[in-house]
């Protein structure tokens, strides 16, 4: 059989070929914006291979951000249960996270996030499309205060990641995960469920 010019075979190259067309199709194009198709064009494959390597659209994004976790899976844990406790599951999870084996992961991916307009690019896809769109449906917010609450949660929690794993500021660095879960988790809550006066326009 003859063999399509133009194209990798699936050869031990191909699965970077196709992360670096990621990269470079989701940072110029946006997550909506970029294509399996457009990608596998980028990385000169046939866009079966893509799905062959990655799954699902979704699963490549995570790749090519070397995500430690899908952040689905930190949503899930966090939204089931009761409601007054939301902030308080999601501190926890997120340091569970970060505690675990694949904290290190977490921590070269948010040293990358800082390094170039290209990385700020995609971490910024990945809060909107991976965080955002998948949370505010769990959270039952009102859509009109949905985005700017779930990104004020998200602020708190990059910034106590970046003091504890990344600068480690002491005590923060060495405190109790059960210390942090009691200081942070009400914050966090107040982000999401509690009323934020001055914050959002109040009906006459």
């Amino acid at each position: 059989m003859v063999r399509r010019t133009g194209r990798r075979p699936g050869n031990p190259d191909t699965r970077e070929a196709i992360l670096v067309a990621a990269r470079s199709a989701f940072a110029e194009k946006g997550y909506d914006g970029a294509s399996i198709r457009a990608i596998a064009t980028g990385a000169g494959v046939d866009p079966a291979l893509v799905h062959h390597y990655f799954g699902t659209k979704d699963k490549l994004f995570l790749e090519t951000m070397n995500s430690p976790v899908d952040p689905l899976d930190l949503i899930n844990e966090a939204t089931a249960g009761e409601r007054d406790e939301i902030g308080v599951r999601f501190v926890r999870a997120f340091l569970t996270m970060w505690d675990g084996p694949r904290g290190a992961a977490a921590v070269a991916l948010l040293r990358s996030v800082v390094g170039t307009e290209w990385t700020t690019k995609l971490f910024r896809e990945f809060i909107i499309t991976q965080i955002l769109r998948r949370a505010v449906p769990r959270l039952g917010l009102d859509p009109a205060e949905a985005h700017l609450r779930v990104t004020l949660a998200a602020s708190h929690l990059v910034g106590l990641a970046m003091a504890r794993y990344v600068i480690k500021v002491e005590p923060l660095a060495s405190a109790p995960t059960d210390t942090l879960v009691a200081a942070v988790g009400p914050a966090v809550q107040r982000y999401l469920t509690e009323d934020l006066p001055g914050v959002f326009p109040q009906e006459a």
